[in-house]
């Protein structure tokens, strides 16, 4: 019995197991498709350019989605590595919706286990620990499973930072070729994880590295930017300027503060809820900012002001689209998991450390869970494809009344138009439209303030009519 319980303490001090257990918890509605009220519109569109890839080449330089009407639907994204992962998978399995869920999955817990390698060598082995299940249950916990490229490119860019201590710690070539590899396409897949890799400003000012490995860093990291700055400031411009499409629109550094002191206190709600979805975490995490401002480390205050400084810079480019969309916080939220870990090493009686870990890991999931299953009353829009082929080509263009979101048109399988019931009321709209080759408009009947239409109705069901445009209704036609 003794031996099985110094097993069983072994097990739940490896911090392996936990990250296997919140993977394995995850796996909780991991087929589910994209039907979820929070950020589906996200998860379609990244769908979108992975199935556009499965059916019509993967060429990553021209990333395709469906609602661009008559036009290419060539988009200026962020660089679709993960799309492309996503499509590697698919062209073995088969498309499915929920692929991306669990390579998403698979990259972030991984991430993980890197963050708890990285962290235990840049601080120590309890600060990991603490840390890594933190971040784990923050809003990690959720977005790891989301088709959308956040804890993805972070992950990324956490393992290239792992290799590249490695490469200062013992010189390794394939170390610091890992931490290029892995950075670049971190950074490429979302920019803002560039955040969490400012830390290696701090080797600038450490006199015990190498002049030589600093070199190899600064320059391996130069390069990657290099890439970085060449797809989002010189290639994308160029697919918004010639296919005028575009994903993210920033802002200037004065026009997204104006644009934010508004919403100071949504703001506010990025950094001490969302961020760890742990009350008691944030309350950690600031009284692990009074030991580190204690302490008074210098490296370390540097390693917090360049992230920090980083990431408002960010924060202030996206102006109102940062606190209205609570996935923005994700790449600060390693540094708060890490000073919230350091918090719970400082504290001296471990049982208490491991009970406030335990009140913060289940505040934390428990305030996510309901993401993981999705409304029986969504469920019908599954049936929008297979209710189409009935009487839609493939080939043809469609209106539907989606409003700004991609998942009606997604799930329809079809190119067109994707607009609100408010625009189908503006006048000459549909004909417009028309004259631009939409065949058919698709009403979903669930939406409030739809207009009469007077052209024949070919299908229709509890959620949904399907009108052919540009026809006359049956009884003027005869």
């Amino acid at each position: 019995m003794k031996f099985q319980n110094i097993s069983i303490h072994k097990v739940l001090l490896d911090i392996r197991f936990w990250i296997f257990l919140l993977f394995v918890i995850r796996l909780i509605g991991i087929t589910n498709a994209p039907l979820e009220i929070g950020h589906n519109w996200r998860q379609c569109l990244t769908n979108m350019i992975t199935r556009n890839f499965f059916e019509n080449g993967a060429n990553v330089l021209y990333p395709t989605i469906d609602m661009a009407g008559d036009r290419s639907g060539i988009i200026g994204s962020e660089f679709p590595i993960f799309n492309y992962l996503t499509y590697l998978v698919a062209s073995v399995f088969d498309y499915t919706h929920w692929l991306g869920r669990l390579i998403n999955l698979l990259v972030s817990s991984f991430g993980l286990y890197y963050f708890c390698k990285l962290i235990r060598d840049l601080v120590n082995r309890e600060t990991a620990y603490y840390a890594t299940i933190v971040l784990g249950t923050s809003i990690w916990f959720a977005f790891s499973r989301k088709i959308m490229p956040d804890t993805f490119s972070v992950s990324l860019v956490i393992i290239g930072l792992y290799y590249c201590n490695s490469y200062i710690r013992s010189g390794a070539k394939l170390s610091i070729a890992l931490f290029f590899i892995f950075s670049t396409l971190g950074l490429l897949s979302k920019i803002p994880a560039l955040s969490i890799m400012s830390i290696i400003g701090v080797t600038l000012f450490m006199k015990e590295i190498p002049l030589r490995r600093k070199l190899a860093v600064y320059v391996s990291s130069f390069v990657c930017l290099l890439f970085v700055g060449a797809w989002y400031f010189y290639w994308v411009p160029h697919l918004v300027e010639t296919y005028k499409y575009q994903l993210f629109f920033t802002k200037g550094i004065w026009e997204g503060l104006m644009e934010i002191i508004p919403m100071s206190g949504l703001v506010a709600e990025r950094f001490y809820f969302s961020a760890l979805h742990s009350f008691i975490g944030f309350a950690c995490f600031i009284g692990g900012l009074y030991y580190l401002f204690k302490n008074h480390n210098r490296h370390v205050l540097t390693a917090l002001s360049l992230i920090t400084f980083t990431f408002l810079i960010f924060v202030l480019k996206t102006g109102a689209v940062f606190p209205l969309h609570n996935y923005y916080i994700i790449p600060f939220v390693p540094l708060m998991a890490t000073i919230t870990g350091y918090f719970l090493y400082k504290i001296p009686i471990r049982k208490y450390a491991y009970l406030i870990l335990g009140v913060i890991a289940i505040e934390g999931i428990g305030n996510q869970q309901h993401d993981f299953f999705i409304k029986d009353s969504e469920r019908y829009k599954l049936d929008l494809e297979s209710n189409a082929d009935k009487i839609i080509g493939r080939d043809e263009l469609i209106v539907i009344n989606g409003g700004p979101s991609p998942q009606q048109i997604y799930f329809i399988h079809r190119k067109g138009w994707t607009v609100s019931d408010t625009e189908l009321q503006a006048e000459g709209l549909l004909d417009s439209l028309i004259d631009r080759g939409a065949k058919y408009l698709i009403i979903n009947k669930t939406t409030d303030g739809q207009p009469d239409f007077l052209f024949p109705e070919k299908y229709a069901d509890r959620y949904y009519s399907v009108f052919a445009l540009g026809a006359l209704p049956e009884n003027e036609e005869n």
